[in-house]
């Protein structure tokens, strides 16, 4: 039996990482492209903040090609709604099946993306949902997996983990109450290297900045 397509929703992180991981030892869905949603004013993955050369770096290390959705900025709701429906019937009109979100536990996520989907002729999967975030952010880490903290929220994670790998001292250093997984917005991710990965993407540490309520740590090519 032939697997339905699927596009991943690409933030750049470990999450969407370790979706792609778990999809491909499932099988249930074929993996055939990375949509992403580039800042056009900076070229940088939205929220995450990394440079769109190490978007392509991650997307040449994990075999797959980009689908890149660039996005206003200031972006309103309804912008980010009219490129993601034409994102959306472009996959249809290529044979995909479904779009797949490494979404953990937040239900309302869940529901919008459910709700944009509705009717498009594309199905949502989460390979990822409900799973103990604890246990899930150790298996990640046992794997093999590797990521930086590009991005933290500094009312309920210090400044100074930004930069910080993404490995079990940081899991024990972590506050009380922060998610393992920064599935709360606590914490954004760039993964480099793992078991997705044919190859390690190569990146140096580039400068921390405060910018727009959050801490970023830039990362560039190494």
């Amino acid at each position: 039996m032939t697997s339905r397509k699927a596009l991943l929703s690409w933030s750049s992180g470990k999450d969407a990482a370790y979706a792609l991981h778990r999809l491909r030892q499932q099988g249930e869905v074929e993996v055939v492209g990375l949509l992403t949603t580039l800042n056009q004013a900076f070229d940088r993955v939205a929220m995450h903040g990394v440079r769109e050369a190490l978007l392509e770096a991650q997307a040449e290390a994990v075999g797959l090609p980009l689908w890149k959705v660039p996005l206003p900025w200031p972006c309103s709701n309804e912008a980010y709604e009219a490129v993601m429906a034409e994102a959306c019937a472009r996959a249809v009109a290529e044979g995909i099946e479904a779009v797949a979100f490494g979404d953990l536990f937040l239900e309302d996520v869940r529901a919008y993306r459910e709700a944009r989907l509705a009717g498009t002729g594309l199905r949502p999967v989460f390979p990822l949902w409900g799973e103990d975030t604890a246990g899930l952010a150790g298996e990640m880490i046992a794997s093999g997996l590797k990521a930086t903290l590009v991005c933290v929220d500094p009312k309920v994670v210090a400044a100074r983990f930004a930069g910080r790998s993404f490995d079990a001292g940081l899991l024990a250093d972590l506050p009380a109450g922060v998610d393992p997984c920064g599935e709360r917005g606590e914490f954004h991710t760039f993964a480099w290297d793992g078991p997705m990965f044919g190859r390690s993407v190569a990146v140096a540490s580039g400068e921390v900045v405060a910018r727009d309520g959050f801490v970023f740590a830039d990362l560039v090519p190494a």
